[in-house]
Parts: structure tokens; sequence; C-alpha cells
């Protein structure tokens, strides 16, 4: 090798000392700026998960508050912890026990929820597969209930199973969810129906189905999703209605839940804040329970809204 040529090859490689590869220098720079954007992101969200959960949190601390601790501490902690609230509770009131009320209120959910879910998708169908003189009418009609609030049927209602002799019974709140009277989750199932192929429904008219054979084994199982998130949202409201229930309900044995949180308000002049608290949050955690277990069905019932068949 000449000295020239060693020359050379030892500028080559001083050059490549000096003057890396650009593609092999940014690497590194954008996984520092992913890492760093990941971090940042992660703080966000653990900031607006502690906002979101604070009041929860809140509420429970404060079951352990004493009673007179409330108008002077409103902290997150208590001075001085104490379990005599969930002795009270556990004691019930007005006579009745409090697993009475916890009874009433999950008889009224759970046949709420099976009454709702059946006849809406049994009215679902109807509208979507049935064709019938009248549809369009009778579709829109189920529609304009969505604009009648509540407070509009409610003298009509009560005349009704007044004269009846229903009410102080849980009838007139279980009877109309068996008659699809939730135009919402109706119109939800419709949609919902509207969008599946009717290849199966043909072939299996074709061997010979009926329109309750279709519905059951074919229409039922393909909307899962949406079934469960009318369940979730059927029980959310049935477990935390207190306008029927202070209405058609007279007897204290009867009451649900929201009811009985307000028995705690009204038997004295003075309230009984910590009582309130605690049965708030005993009241509160089946409703957060059933939301987290079915909470990935209702996820995959909003998600699958959008899809074709």
């Amino acid at each position: 090798m000449t000295t020239s040529s060693f020359s050379e090859a030892a500028l080559v490689q001083v050059e490549n000392q000096v003057d890396p590869d650009p593609k092999e220098t940014a690497r590194p720079r954008r996984v520092k700026r992913k890492t760093w954007q990941t971090v940042i992101w992660l703080v966000v969200l653990l900031g607006v998960t502690a906002v979101v959960l604070y009041p929860l949190l809140w509420l429970f601390l404060s079951t352990f508050k004493p009673n007179g601790e409330f108008g002077s501490n409103m902290g997150l902690l208590p001075n001085n912890p104490t379990l005599e609230n969930y002795a009270k509770v556990s004691e019930g009131i007005a006579g009745v026990p409090m697993w009475r009320f916890f009874a009433n209120s999950l008889l009224i959910a759970v046949v709420s929820v099976i009454g709702t879910v059946f006849s809406s998708a049994l009215a679902a169908y109807a509208f979507a597969r049935v064709h019938f003189k009248g549809l369009g009418i009778l579709f829109a009609a189920m529609i304009g209930t969505l604009l009648l609030p509540f407070h509009v049927l409610i003298i009509p209602q009560y005349i009704l199973f007044n004269r009846l002799e229903l009410v102080d019974t849980f009838i007139p709140l279980l009877l109309p969810k068996f008659l699809a009277t939730e135009a919402f989750f109706v119109f939800l199932l419709v949609q919902f129906i509207r969008q599946m192929p009717r290849d199966m429904d043909e072939a299996a008219r074709i061997d010979g189905a009926g329109h309750l054979r279709i519905f059951w084994s074919i229409i039922l199982p393909l909307i899962k999703p949406a079934l469960i998130t009318c369940a979730i949202f059927s029980f959310i409201w049935a477990w935390n209605d207190f306008l029927g229930p202070l209405l058609y309900l007279t007897s204290p044995e009867n009451y649900p839940l929201p009811i009985a949180l307000r028995l705690y308000n009204d038997q004295s002049t003075t309230s009984d804040f910590g009582a309130t608290v605690t049965a708030s949050f005993l009241a509160l955690l089946p409703v957060l329970l059933f939301f987290l277990v079915f909470q990935r069905f209702l996820v995959d019932g909003v998600a699958t809204q959008g899809l074709k068949g």
C-alpha cells in the first residue's frame, strides 16, 4: 500500500467517525420523543382519572366520618374515623331492615331488565323484519313517544292503576316494562337488526321456520351485544328510579333504596348525614359492580353499531 492510498483510507475513516449516518442519529431521538409523549399522556390520563374518581373516593371515606364532622370537615380524610354509620345503616330505618330495601330494589331492577329486554327485542323484530299495513305510522308514533316526558303520563297512569287497585304494589312499576314502552331501546334494537343481512332469514324461511323460530334462533344470538347494552341501561335506570316508587308505593316495607335514603332526612328536623352518605355508597356499589362486569359487552354493543352486515 502506497502512502497516498493509506492517507485516503485514513481520511475516509476519520470522516465516518466525524459524520455518522443521519438515520442512526435520528432513531434515538425518535425513541426519546415517543417516550416523552407516552409519559405526558400517562400523566394526563392519571390526572383525569383522579378528577373523575375523586367524588367516589370522597363518598367512601366520608362513610367513616362522625355525623357531627360533616359541617366542619369537608376534606377527603376523616378526623375521627368511626364505623358508627355502618351500624346505623345495618339496623335499618322506619322499622324496616336495610336488606329489605336492597331486596326491593334488586327485584324491581332485575324484573325490569327481563321485561324491557324481551319486549323491546320482540317489538324491534316486528318493526325491522315483519311487513304489515301501517308499519311506518306505528314506528313514527313509537318514536314520537320519546318526545313525551314522563310527567305527562303520570296522572292518567296513576288513575288507571288506582282504579285497578294496584297502588302500593310493584305491578305499576313492572308491568309497563313487559309492554315495550321503552321506545329508546326499541329504536336501538331496530337499527341493530336492520343492519343484518336477510340471507339467513330467507334460508330459514325456506326450511319452514316461522317468525318466532327466526327471532329465537337467528336474530337473538346476533343482537346479543345490543341486548346487553339495553340490559345495563335498564338496570341502572330501574335501580336509581325515584319518582315511580315515590308515586306508587306507600308502605315502608315496599320502598326501594332511593326512597329509603330520603327517610334519613325526613324522620326528624335534623338530617343524619353520616347514615345518608353510607347508605348512598352502599346503594351505589351494585350499579358500579354491574357496570364493571358488563362494560366489555357495552363497548362491543356501541362499537358494532356502525358495522354493516
